[in-house]
């Protein structure tokens, strides 16, 4: 689906996104901190508290909801910053998955996804330093798991890394073991489709370009003093 954007930058002079003004991540998961400290993007983590279940609708509507919701609730605590908010799901036939309550539920999950392709959506919404939305998004992959045996479910579930994950699986951990292939986007599996929220941020001018040159960084050009 289409990113939309929602406020016209024409007429506004917001300052860029740089270490003195670090872009706002509406969330606590590591998973989406460490993809987005791997871009080299100056950016500070607020934990945001909202209900992720209870709301109807289109998995895609409803992780762009969610999204909204948790970077509007940050933007009390961080004014006239730039707020990333996100949420990612994993639907199976109509029925979204969230995170598992307890071992049954993460192995009911991982019995519905066995063998079979799925779709994540995530969802993310960025709002301008006068806490409007400025850009709202979801992302989709296509992930195919393998037929799976209940020996390996009840193992992997053992392991505990099925709970605080949508689906009860983590592609970027041992479960990675159970994804045969994915088509689309694999960052946003884990957690932010990055090359999306990149594009999102340079087109709203949050960002002055990118990658962000590190001035620490000397390259093998300027070692040689050429």
């Amino acid at each position: 689906m289409p990113g939309y954007y929602l406020v016209c930058r024409k007429h506004m002079n917001f300052h860029y996104i740089n270490k003195q003004s670090p872009l706002i991540l509406a969330s606590a998961s590591p998973r989406r901190e460490r993809l987005l400290a791997q871009t080299g993007l100056p950016f500070r983590p607020v934990a945001s508290d909202v209900e992720e279940e209870g709301l109807s609708g289109e998995p895609e509507e409803v992780a762009q909801i969610l999204a909204e919701r948790k970077a509007s609730q940050v933007a009390l605590q961080a004014r006239n910053s730039w707020i990333l908010g996100a949420d990612t799901m994993v639907v199976v036939d109509g029925e979204i998955l969230g995170k598992p309550r307890h071992r049954e539920d993460a192995k009911r999950m991982l019995w519905r996804l066995n063998g079979r392709g799925h779709r994540v959506i995530t969802g993310f919404c960025v709002l301008n330093p006068l806490a409007a939305v400025a850009h709202k998004e979801a992302v989709t992959t296509l992930v195919k798991v393998k037929a799976l045996t209940g020996r390996e479910i009840d193992a992997y579930v053992k392991t505990n890394e099925p709970f605080g994950k949508a689906g009860g699986y983590a592609i970027q951990g041992i479960g990675s073991f159970m994804v045969s292939h994915i088509s689309g986007s694999y960052t946003n599996v884990v957690g932010l489709p990055i090359c999306s929220m990149i594009e999102a941020l340079l087109s709203l001018r949050a960002l002055e370009g990118f990658p962000i040159p590190h001035k620490s960084h000397r390259t093998e050009e300027d070692a040689s003093g050429l």
